[in-house]
């Protein structure tokens, strides 16, 4: 499991747009500048690499601390059979003393660092990249609980597209090969 922490801003990222000649798009927002919705997340790779997963918590508001990651990896836990292999980022968070001592008492569960200064090898990266500028550039969002609401509906559309998912991980380069899928035409059946 690839895990990794971002934030979606009131301060809506801003993309090139279409618009008429002339008439150049302006974006309005409300929202102050240093709320966000702080989120965790943990895209799985099945042992026979045939299915992946992506498993988010929220934090509107709040940032992702020690406490959020032991939270995060006991929910996974009731989530996942069999052994573990956590790989992620040395955010501090992360090599805490707390997090060192909850995950060892897991006999199943064991803890990879990513090199330092390495965002391209944790393919949960690509579930943030895709959010903030394909699914959410330009939001113009005005309260947090409507930023929550919209973020976590644009990230359950990524959960549900294996092929995304697929590519997210195919994107790094790391070493994973995953087996090629077969895609069906159910309108012909």
């Amino acid at each position: 499991m690839f895990i990794d922490e971002s934030g979606m801003l009131m301060l809506p990222t801003v993309r090139r747009t279409w618009a008429p000649r002339g008439q150049t798009p302006i974006l309005h927002h409300r929202g102050r500048r240093h709320q966000k919705v702080s989120v965790i997340g943990g895209l799985t790779i099945s042992p026979r690499k045939k299915q992946l997963r992506l498993f988010l918590h929220w934090h509107p508001d709040a940032n992702v601390g020690e406490v959020e990651v032991i939270d995060f990896l006991r929910e996974l836990l009731r989530h996942l059979r069999g052994r573990v292999i956590i790989v992620w980022d040395r955010l501090n968070a992360h090599r805490s003393r707390r997090v060192k001592a909850y995950a060892p008492s897991r006999t199943r569960v064991t803890l990879e660092l990513l090199p330092p200064y390495a965002p391209e090898l944790n393919p949960v990266e690509g579930v943030w990249s895709n959010l903030k500028y394909h699914r959410m550039p330009n939001h113009g969002i005005h309260d947090l609980a409507e930023l929550h609401d919209r973020t976590e509906q644009e990230a359950h559309v990524i959960a549900s597209r294996p092929d995304l998912l697929r590519g997210f991980v195919s994107g790094t380069p790391l070493p994973i090969r995953l087996p090629s899928i077969v895609h069906y035409n159910y309108r012909d059946q």
